[in-house]
């Protein structure tokens, strides 16, 4: 009796060709690495823009129309005093002030930031000096408030 032994063939093809060294590259992991630097640079770059204090020429050239403006801020402290751009500004100089900010701006735009303690009248004759002074689009600014946590044991919707 005459034992025969048989190969298997895996169907992959012969020997030969499975010990030779593929020849074509797989760029997807590229691809994707690449797509991912690319959204975590977009994310960081605006962080980056603090800049360094430097002391630049000064030129004669009108700013580009598409930069926008540092914008206005107005605060008023809870002791009544207000503040432009975190300098104090006293109530008999604030409309010629706001005046002369106005008429070096294109933006016509301001944050008023207010404490909550000072009455309504006192903000309104700021917001009365900020038309008087040229600013036509005043925006308040507030915090959000928390969202109330329900009682324990209610369902929530």
């Amino acid at each position: 009796m005459v034992a025969t032994v048989q190969r298997r063939s895996s169907g992959r093809g012969s020997r030969r060709s499975r010990s030779q060294p593929m020849g074509e590259i797989n760029v997807t992991p590229m691809v994707d690495v690449m797509l991912v630097l690319l959204i975590i640079f977009m994310v960081a770059a605006p962080m980056l823009t603090t800049g360094v204090p430097l002391e630049l020429p000064q030129t004669a050239a009108d700013p580009l129309p598409h930069q926008q403006e540092e914008p206005l801020t107005v605060q008023l402290a809870p002791d009544g005093k207000v503040y432009v751009m975190n300098a104090e500004v006293p109530p008999e100089n604030l409309l010629e002030r706001l005046a002369a900010i106005a008429a070096e701006r294109r933006d016509d735009q301001v944050f008023l930031r207010a404490d909550q303690s000072l009455s309504y009248g006192a903000i309104m004759q700021v917001m009365g000096a900020l038309n008087a002074g040229g600013f036509s689009s005043i925006a308040l600014v507030t915090d959000s408030a928390p969202r109330p946590q329900p009682a324990p044991g209610t369902p929530s919707e």
